[in-house]
This record gives C-alpha cells, sequence and structure tokens, in this order.
C-alpha cells in the first residue's frame, strides 16, 4: 500500500509532517473488500487500479465463459440422447433445448441485485459452484435412458443457472473501469461469455466420443475441475468493492421509459436470434442432415460470439441504428438462404446461411448495446447526464433479460413449425417476417430524421 502524502496546504505552512491520504493508494480489508475504489481518479487508476481492475476481469472473462457453457449444454447434449437410449418426440427435444434459455433469463434480473448485496468477489464464488448443480443433474440423468420426460426437463432447466451469470459478471465489472474504458472491459467480458457457447458445442462431441459408443455423461464431467478452478481463481484473485452499489432508482427510470421496452424488443431480434439459434442449431443439423458431422454446429455460435465486439466498433462510427437495421438485413438474406438450402436438401448452403446470420446476430448484439447510451443521453443536458445514465444503465439490464428470452422463443417455434407442417420453413418465414418488424420499428424510432433520434446518430 503506498504511503500516504504531504498535503499542500501543510507544506506551505512548514508543517510537512502534515499528512493526508494518498488517493493512489488502495484500501483493503478482510474479505478481499476494496473500501475507497474510484477508477476515475488517475492516480489511483495508474498506480494500481488498472492492474486490479484487469485482474478482475480475467477472473470474470472464465468464470462467465463456464457459465455460458453450462447454459448452452443441453444444445449439443440432446441431439445425441436418442444414440444413448432415450426416445423422444421431435417436441420433446425442442422443449429440452429451449428451457434453459427461460430460466436463464429469468435468473438475470435477481443476479443483477446479487452483486451488490454479497460483493463481486462473494458472487463470483457463489455462482461458479452454483454450476456444479446443473453438471451434477446432467451426469446424473443422462446414464438412466428410462427418466421421465418431466424429469429430463427438470434437469434441463437447471442449466438455466448459467445464463444468470452473465448478468451478475456485466454489473460487476462495470464498477472496476472508468468511464472511458468501460466498453472495452464490458465487450470482452460479454464476447468471452458467448465463446462459452461455441466452445462447448465444439468439446462435447469429442470429449464423448468412446471406442464403445457415446458416453454423455462425460460432456458434465469435463466441466467439474474447471468450475472448481474458476471458484477458486476468484477467491484469491478477485475482489469486493464497497462502492459497488446498484441503485434502485436506475431500474425504476427504465422501466418507466418507453425507450427501454422498444430496445428490449428489438435486442431480441438481434441476441435472442443468436442464442435461439445456438441452442437449436446442432438439433437442426442432425434432424435436417444426418449425415453431417454435428461438431460443425459449433462454428455458428463462434463467429457471433467474435462478430460482437466489431458490431460495437462498427456503430460507433456509422451510428448504432444503421448498423442494426443493416444486421436485420443481412439476417433477412441469410434466412432466405437456409430455406433455399432446405429445398434443395444442400448442406453446404445450410451451413453458409446460417454463418451469415449468426454474424448479423453478432454485429446486431453489439450495435443495440451502443444504441442505449446513446439513445438515453440524446438532447439531455450536462446537469441530467448521471440520470439519463442510470435509466440506461437499467435499460441494460432490462433488455439483457428480455433479449435471453429469444433463446427459448427460437426453438419453441421451430417444434410449432415441425408439428403443424412437418418441417422448419414454416418457421424460418416467420422469423424474416418478425426480422422485417424490426427493421421498421428501428428505423421508425431511431434513424428515421423526424423521429427526434435520427439526426442524433444513436
Amino acid at each position: 500500500m503506498n504511503p500516504p502524502i504531504p498535503s499542500a496546504n501543510a507544506v506551505l505552512a512548514g508543517k510537512p509532517d502534515t499528512l493526508e491520504p494518498n488517493p493512489a493508494a488502495l484500501e483493503e480489508t478482510r474479505g478481499r473488500w476494496i473500501s475507497n475504489w474510484d477508477p476515475e481518479v488517475d492516480a489511483q487508476w495508474l498506480a494500481t487500479g488498472r492492474r486490479v481492475a484487469d485482474r478482475n476481469l480475467a477472473v470474470s472473462v472464465f468464470a462467465e465463459f463456464l457459465g455460458f457453457c453450462v447454459w448452452a449444454l443441453w444444445s449439443i447434449v440432446v441431439p445425441q440422447l436418442p444414440e444413448a437410449g432415450f426416445v423422444l418426440t421431435v417436441d420433446q427435444m425442442f422443449w429440452l433445448v429451449a428451457i434453459p434459455s427461460l430460466v436463464g433469463a429469468t435468473l438475470r434480473i435477481p443476479y443483477t441485485f446479487a452483486v451488490p448485496l454479497f460483493g463481486g468477489r462473494n458472487w463470483t464464488i457463489v455462482s461458479a459452484l452454483l454450476l456444479l448443480i446443473p453438471v451434477g443433474g446432467l451426469i446424473w440423468v443422462v446414464q438412466r435412458p428410462d427418466t421421465s420426460f418431466g424429469v429430463l426437463l427438470a434437469v434441463a432447466a437447471l442449466a438455466g443457472i448459467g445464463g444468470g451469470n452473465f448478468a451478475s459478471s456485466m454489473a460487476n465489472i462495470s464498477f472496476f473501469y472508468p468511464l472511458r474504458a468501460k466498453g472495452r472491459a464490458l465487450g470482452l467480458n460479454a464476447a468471452g461469455g458467448n465463446l462459452g457457447t461455441a466452445a462447448v458445442q465444439f468439446a462435447v462431441p469429442i470429449a464423448i466420443a468412446t471406442a464403445a459408443g457415446i458416453q454423455l455423461e462425460r460432456a458434465g464431467l469435463i466441466f467439474v475441475p474447471l468450475i472448481i478452478v474458476a471458484a477458486v481463481l476468484a477467491w484469491r484473485l478477485m475482489n469486493n468493492l464497497t462502492c459497488a452499489k446498484t441503485d434502485p432508482r436506475q431500474f425504476s427510470a427504465a422501466v418507466r421509459n418507453r425507450h427501454t421496452w422498444i430496445i428490449s424488443v428489438i435486442y431480441i431480434g438481434t441476441f435472442g436470434s443468436f442464442i435461439g439459434f445456438a441452442a437449436s442449431f446442432p438439433t437442426l443439423l442432425k434432424a435436417q442432415f444426418p449425415e453431417a458431422t454435428l461438431s460443425l454446429a459449433f462454428t455458428g455460435a463462434l463467429v457471433g460470439s467474435l462478430a460482437r465486439p466489431f458490431g460495437g466498433m462498427v456503430a460507433d462510427r456509422l451510428g448504432g441504428a444503421r448498423v442494426t437495421i443493416g444486421a436485420f438485413l443481412v439476417m433477412i438474406v441469410g434466412t432466405l438462404g437456409a430455406v433455399a438450402a432446405l429445398r434443395s436438401h444442400s448442406f453446404a448452403m445450410f451451413m453458409a446461411s446460417f454463418l451469415v446470420l449468426f454474424t448479423a446476430t453478432g454485429m446486431g448484439n453489439g450495435s443495440v448495446y451502443r444504441m442505449i447510451p446513446a439513445v438515453f443521453r440524446l438532447g439531455v443536458q450536462p446537469s441530467m447526464r448521471n440520470i439519463a445514465d442510470r435509466a440506461a444503465a437499467g435499460c441494460i439490464g432490462i433488455a439483457g433479460a428480455i433479449g435471453a428470452l429469444g433463446g427459448f422463443l427460437v426453438p419453441r417455434g421451430f417444434a410449432w413449425s415441425n408439428s403443424a407442417t412437418g418441417g422448419i420453413e414454416a418457421a424460418l418465414f416467420a422469423v424474416i417476417g418478425c426480422y422485417a418488424l424490426l427493421i421498421a420499428l428501428t428505423w421508425y424510432c431511431y434513424a428515421r430524421r423526424s423521429s427526434g433520434h435520427g439526426v442524433g446518430a444513436v
């Protein structure tokens, strides 16, 4: 810890022994609580703050990465269940990949408030260890093909615990960085988490394959040591901040603002599409192209995750609304390509179309998050910007939770389409219609010059 420095007034008075606290010094107490954290103080940030923040960010990314892995675990396990002896209908399989997203979306709001209640370090330890519950449930149930569908659904729902980690992780990391560095830090945190979806879809098919056939319990076993490592790293390397207090007023202000709900609907179209298609893609591949290698399913989530930060950067230059509209247009093109691929039974076209679709969802995720602070700040007097920023923060939390509902709606849409028409084309055309409506909504509210936001390059 840095020593106190002489007060300037004391030096002028000839009393250099009169000391005042050094703003660069961090005061850490038992339980790794930091009580004087202020990243906006340059002296503190340059001396020790950046190093502490980056250390917390690194562990947070790893823990959130595992949360997304667990959240997406059933997306790659479900297509393998018939080979393990389970007898399931198509509708039941889509229920199993949809239910984790519904639970995860619901948990995002309470997880946001967990950080100020328990501390970021403490909650990262707890939320990491909670992942052992869905992983343990999966290990147990996949070895029992006679398990009822109701029990399977309940165990799959537990995977939603991993979806809540995103909210608490983002809330925690936002307190560690000054305003000028928040965007990069939160972008890395979000992208690192999203990559968990791709990682689990890549690793699980490799892990479960054995000479004696598939062993689905390995899909859960591989994560047990990683979860324990994440909890230990959080315990040893992370910090709690006494200043990490979520202001309830920011949520009440966001709830009362109509833009919160407009943006949340738009975010269902971008992030909801990403997580929904990521959850469904392995099952779609298995059903539509049985000859295809299932391990290729991870590429969709991978390109979508990597595209997210680029969407934010392009939106910084062109405006979030314009990039979001462009993303929806490309998503329509990708979806039409998928329809054409199904009609011609072209696996190559189907994969290419979905990779385009995933890339556009990632770009749209980044651009929508860039829109939020711009929408809430536009036209606000400097003296009112703190209030606007609080409302924007509340909007981010609400939109993140509502957007995740797409992970439930998309698989259920495919299930409905398959039951009603015998295929998924009807669902894809419904998706195209939704994107067209979202383009109109985004343009009308944020890109139309007479809307009050179009001139501000929101």
